[in-house]
């Protein structure tokens, strides 16, 4: 679960260790809000899929500081409980976002 660490690795080092496999970094962007982020960076263990496919973003838009996790249809506080969590994938809708809607526009 390296990819999913949450750790910073120096940027010189990241930028050599993500041409052998996902870094944290690499794969953060993969979490954005925006769709045409989130439809990028899938690689798990190998970046090179990301690269041949095109699938490949090297930063978010807004940088990792400024950038929000999730997706807009599942960021209503109040659904954000254990029980609500547990059932979502049997009863929520799928939203405007899906894969390989590029230039999708996000929900309202």
């Amino acid at each position: 679960m390296f990819n999913h660490g949450n750790f910073r690795i120096r940027l010189g080092v990241d930028r050599i260790l993500r041409l052998f496999v996902v870094t944290p970094d690499m794969h953060r962007v993969h979490h954005p809000v925006f769709p045409t982020e989130a439809n990028s960076n899938f690689g798990f263990n190998l970046p090179w899929w990301d690269r041949l496919m095109g699938t490949y973003k090297a930063q978010p838009s807004k940088g990792h500081e400024g950038m929000t996790i999730g997706l807009n249809q599942f960021r209503d506080p109040s659904r954000l409980t254990l029980l609500w969590l547990l059932v979502m994938p049997f009863i929520a809708t799928q939203g405007y976002y899906a894969i390989n809607r590029r230039g999708a526009k996000p929900e309202k």
